[in-house]
């Protein structure tokens, strides 16, 4: 047997008894899908377009209680026109803030996108509207508790940024467990402050999502976990109606709010990629820890450590130096559907302080939902590897990887 096969099929067996927790999410998942699309009586209507202002756009106003159910919250916004994550959050953010108010994030800085969003000088950023912005650096791999009660009771902060993904970063996921402990912490010390949730790569990995347990807003990308692999665009931002609300207002005009905003096209991708996601996450959390156990047993340090279960579809990998970490990216990008003869280099790519290397042949472009992989060309060498429609897909482009790393690491002994 190829020593790459020896390796993926031992991680399989060791991998067994988290997939089997993995499975159970998901049915759980999937059945809150069911009732939510059974409660809000979807049928064919609700998958035509609309035009113009598109007052009382059934299938759009559906589309918002769905997700609402699902996470259940008050209020949702789910829109083919929102254009990212970063997009979403930006939205959500210049909803809820006005001039002279705060930011604390306690999870660390936010993704890097965002930041120029929060930072940016003369851009139209926040901090350029007067909306002032302060971080607290994890402690150990963890939120630092006792900074976050000192910084909350004396600051007050207008909102307090929560990242439920580890970002560019080799902390951690949150948990939905330790989200909660967060909420609890915040509601006791600053009360008035608003409990933002970066829900991105987050959601159907556990049985519950943010909003149930104390969050005030969630936010989150279409071409990421919600969207199934089949939504070809778009955001969601869900939470307490007031704050949706306000939102509403950013999304297109103050006093029009959700009342206007057509799309002339199908609904279908985003219904049946919602009703797709609880199984597309599971393969995607099936092909994460399949790579947790694989690289471990190649001597690379991965985050999370194998044997325990992720909080996110992300699995980060510290290689050695940057050609093998190049060499992981191309071997993800040879083993895509799309574009698989393209050759990956690091580029400068906008929105991001380092040079960038991605594979990313996906059938919706940029799709992270789909099986991927990035990393910035920075030490420690980390490759952020993610996705997975199917879990076979995974496990084909685990062996064409491994077998590209031992080859390699073989020719240099």
């Amino acid at each position: 047997m190829i020593k790459s096969e020896a390796i993926i099929k031992d991680a399989e067996i060791k991998a067994k008894a988290l997939f089997s927790e993995i499975e159970c999410v998901s049915l759980v998942n999937q059945k809150k899908v069911i009732d939510a699309f059974r409660d809000n009586k979807v049928s064919s209507r609700h998958f035509t377009p609309s035009t113009g202002y598109g007052y009382d756009d059934i299938s759009k106003i559906t589309l918002c209680q769905v997700y609402a159910s699902v996470f259940k919250t008050e209020k949702a916004i789910v829109s083919p026109i929102i254009a990212s994550g970063t997009h979403a959050l930006t939205i959500a953010l210049f909803g809820l803030l006005k001039p002279g108010d705060s930011i604390l994030s306690i999870t660390g800085n936010p993704y890097d996108t965002l930041m120029k969003v929060i930072n940016g000088d003369n851009i139209g950023s926040l901090k350029d509207y007067n909306i002032s912005y302060s971080s607290i650096e994890y402690l150990n791999n963890s939120p630092d508790i006792k900074i976050i009660i000192k910084r909350l009771s004396t600051e007050k902060p207008t909102l307090v940024f929560i990242t439920r993904s580890r970002g560019y970063s080799l902390r951690n996921a949150l948990s939905i467990d330790e989200i909660k402990d967060l909420c609890k912490i915040i509601k006791s010390n600053s009360p008035n402050s608003i409990i933002f949730v970066d829900n991105c790569y987050g959601e159907f990995v556990d049985k519950r999502e943010p909003c149930e347990i104390g969050a005030d807003v969630v936010v989150g990308s279409l071409i990421k976990n919600p969207g199934g692999g089949i939504a070809p665009s778009g955001g969601y931002i869900a939470g307490k109606e007031p704050f949706i609300n306000k939102i509403s207002n950013r999304v297109t005009a103050p006093s029009l709010g959700l009342e206007i905003g057509s799309y002339n096209a199908t609904y279908i991708p985003f219904y049946q990629g919602f009703f797709f996601a609880p199984s597309i996450v599971e393969n995607a959390m099936k092909t994460n820890i399949l790579a947790g156990f694989a690289f471990e047993m190649l001597g690379y340090e991965t985050y999370p450590k194998a044997s325990v279960m992720p909080n996110d579809i992300i699995r980060a990998i510290k290689f050695d130096n940057e050609s093998e970490l190049i060499e992981f990216i191309r071997g993800v990008q040879y083993s895509s559907p799309v574009d698989s003869y393209v050759v990956p280099y690091p580029w400068e790519m906008p929105g991001y302080s380092d040079k960038v290397i991605m594979a990313a042949g996906s059938f919706i472009q940029g799709g992270s939902i789909e099986l991927s992989a990035d990393a910035p060309i920075r030490v420690p060498y980390i490759a952020y590897f993610q996705g997975g429609l199917t879990y076979q897909h995974g496990k084909l482009a685990l062996l064409e990887s491994v077998d590209r790393l031992v080859t390699n690491k073989t020719k240099k002994i």
